[in-house]
């Protein structure tokens, strides 16, 4: 097998694709605490970090979850289970990327190296959780709601509460969507024990859970246009998110998720650029 086929089965395997989810509140973050454009080289910095924390954290939940993933016709064909990527070689990706990270948050400042392994623990408990508690989809919240957080702090070099608003923004908006991934398998979940809304509560019950969710995490949105007193091209930008839950919402229902990998992953993709497009928007033009 050629370097490039190997390198995108690693990229599969971390679904690269969904960095779409993190890496533009990891820079609407960074945007809040510098006031305007962060230097390059933070930036870079930031990018590296965010990228190779995923990856590990993904490295290492596909090797915690391989036996189950062989188990679940959903997961069957991931790379791990299908014996596409060895475990040897995606524990030796785990621990690169997981270097890479700490060496990134060293090169941030102080804090940032400080912290890592605080991070580097949360990342990692999510493969448990879904292993004995429904909140398990609010711990996969906190590990996203690292981007924003940590690329505060890689600006500032301090934890401050302002950056808060928008770390709950996070939390509220992944276990809302995570809950919705998780009908997908609510049958499997039943059957060997998996922890999760839609499982414990049910399927209506989890959509009205994750309806709220995101209710909530557009409130802490509008905290955070307040706290920084960003103008009108950010509650456009509110408005517009505003619209894509709406949208999102509209396509699940009980009986019919059919719909469910576009509510999933489009709508909220198309809401983490929305975020950084407009919080962008609103701090570097002035009006």
């Amino acid at each position: 097998m050629s370097m490039l086929n190997k390198a995108v089965l690693y990229l599969r395997m971390i679904k690269i694709e969904h960095s779409v989810f993190a890496l533009p509140f990891a820079f609407a973050g960074a945007l809040l605490a510098a006031g305007g454009i962060p230097e390059l080289e933070k930036v870079l910095w930031i990018t590296v970090a965010m990228v190779t924390a995923r990856a590990s954290a993904f490295g290492f939940n596909r090797i915690i979850d391989r036996k189950i993933d062989a188990l679940n016709p959903r997961t069957a064909q991931r790379e791990i289970p299908a014996g596409k990527i060895k475990l040897w070689e995606a524990f030796l990706f785990t621990v690169v990327s997981l270097a890479v990270f700490i060496y990134s948050a060293w090169m941030l400042n102080p804090l940032c190296f400080k912290l890592s392994p605080v991070a580097i623990f949360i990342l990692f408990i999510y493969s448990y959780t879904k292993r004995f508690t429904w909140a398990c989809h609010f711990v996969l919240g906190l590990a996203l709601a690292l981007a924003p957080l940590g690329a505060w702090i890689a600006i500032k070099g301090s934890f401050d509460w302002e950056i808060i608003p928008m770390v709950l923004t996070v939390i509220f908006w992944l276990a809302g969507f995570d809950t919705l991934y998780a009908l997908w398998d609510v049958e499997f979940d039943k059957k060997y024990g998996i922890y999760s809304i839609p499982r414990i509560f049910g399927v209506k019950k989890a959509i009205y859970f994750a309806r709220l969710f995101h209710f909530i995490a557009w409130g802490f949105l509008a905290i955070t246009g307040l706290i920084f007193k960003l103008n009108i091209f950010y509650w456009i930008g509110m408005a517009l998110v505003a619209l894509l839950f709406i949208r999102e919402h509209s396509l699940v229902k009980p009986h019919d998720i059919s719909k469910l990998d576009i509510a999933f992953f489009n709508m909220n993709g198309y809401i983490s650029i929305t975020v950084f497009i407009f919080t962008a928007m609103a701090i570097l033009i002035k009006i």
